[in-house]
This record gives C-alpha cells, structure tokens and sequence, in this order.
C-alpha cells in the first residue's frame, strides 16, 4: 500500500477522516506508524496529498488530510478480455488498477467456462476491491470502469464499433502473421481471448470490427503475463 485511498464516508469534516479494518491494519502492522507520521493518501477520483496521524490504535485510525497533487495520467488504453478463472480476474484487476487502465470489458468467448460468469468474484464490491488494491500500489485515484458482457457476438457487432472510434485496435492471437507494434502514440484498444486464444470466428468477427491481429514472439503466454507484457510493449 504505496497510498491511503479515502472515500467520502471516511471524511469525518473537510480535513479529518477515521479508518478502521483493512487500512488500519496496514498502517499499524506493516507501516509502523505512530501519531505524527505523515502518510500518503488519496481521494478517490481526486486529489492526492498527506494524511498527519492524530491517532492510532487498536480500533481507529484519524488523519488530518491536505491534498494538492494530481493522480498519474490514465494509459490511452482500452482492454476487452475474455472473462479468465475467478483467481487469475482478481490478479488482473490488480495489475490493471495499478498500470492505468481506466475502461476494461470483460466478455464472453467460446473458451470461457460458463461457470466463471456465475463467480461472486464478478460482484461489482468484489471488483471494485481488487481495483482499489492496484490503485494503492501504484499511488492512483481514479477507479477503472469495468463492463461485463457475456454475449459476444452482440457486443462485438453491435457496441465495439462506438468503442473504437477508428483507432488502432489489436486483438492478440498466436497465429497472426504481424508482431505487435511498439510504441504506436496512439490510443489503442486491446483485445486479450483466453487460455488458448480466440477460436478462428471470434478473430473473424474482431477483424472484421476493425482489429488486427498480432503476436506476441514465439512463446504463448498466459494472460495475466500478457497483459503486462502488451501493456509494456505498447507504452
């Protein structure tokens, strides 16, 4: 936890908050501090600054909080991936939270088990904690805005060509004859299937959406080590 995100329940008048649970763990038993520490904090959607320890115990922690600082810009990026296995979609969430994305489509594919669109991990609380968690690690503010689209051939025809608005769009596939480009300077919209990658229609109907196909070298990759990957390589 790089940074304290506070919410507008925590704020107890304009410069004081009170926390309990999960951050007052971390700041007594990771942190160390002790009344008078200043620590990092951030308002979610906002401002980033300094929380002053006033108290600190076994049941409450109180800042008094100054912002002034803007959060890290946004990557250009936009991510439809396939729905991945419950644990690998927290592990992502995190990894997204932290690098930057803002706007993340989760959708169906002909390789997703259809029992991962019944998970409690799909919760919108349960998706919004791993987001927090990536935002804290990387000092960030703004949350990502995550879509569930479990129909595919639906939300490519008929919401994908709003979405990409004629910018550069790649749809990672093994087979493609292009490598991925890097540092394009452009906004790009990324298409990660699932484990073993879109079947041959799902590429047909991204193509024909407008995405390209590219590879990554010669290893597959898993997604959650693609998506790191992609992401260095493009920014």
């Amino acid at each position: 936890m790089n940074l304290i995100l506070l919410f507008e329940k925590d704020f107890t008048d304009n410069r004081k908050v009170r926390l309990a649970g999960r951050r007052l763990r971390h700041v007594s038993g990771v942190i160390h501090a002790k009344p008078g520490d200043a620590l990092c904090v951030g308002i979610e959607g906002g401002l980033i600054g300094t929380g002053t320890v006033t108290r600190l115990d076994g049941d409450v922690l109180e800042m008094d909080v100054e912002t002034a600082g803007k959060p890290p810009d946004p990557l250009p990026f936009t991510l439809v991936l396939a729905l991945p296995r419950p644990k690998v979609l927290r592990r992502m969430l995190v990894s997204a939270g932290s690098m930057g994305i803002k706007r993340i489509f989760l959708v169906n594919s002909y390789r997703v088990e259809k029992s991962y669109w019944q998970s409690p991990f799909l919760d919108g609380e349960r998706i919004r904690e791993q987001l927090v968690l990536g935002l804290e690690q990387a000092r960030d503010t703004i949350l990502p805005q995550v879509f569930l689209r479990s129909r595919f051939k639906p939300f490519v025809e008929d919401e994908l060509p709003g979405i990409l608005l004629r910018l550069p769009s790649l749809a990672a596939h093994p087979a493609a004859g292009e490598e991925c480009p890097r540092n394009p300077g452009r906004p790009i919209t990324l298409a990660i299937g699932p484990e073993g990658g879109f079947i041959p229609y799902e590429i047909q109907k991204l193509v024909s959406a407008g995405f390209s196909p590219v590879r990554l070298g010669s290893r597959i990759l898993p997604v959650e080590t693609a998506l790191p990957f992609l992401v260095s390589r493009l920014f």
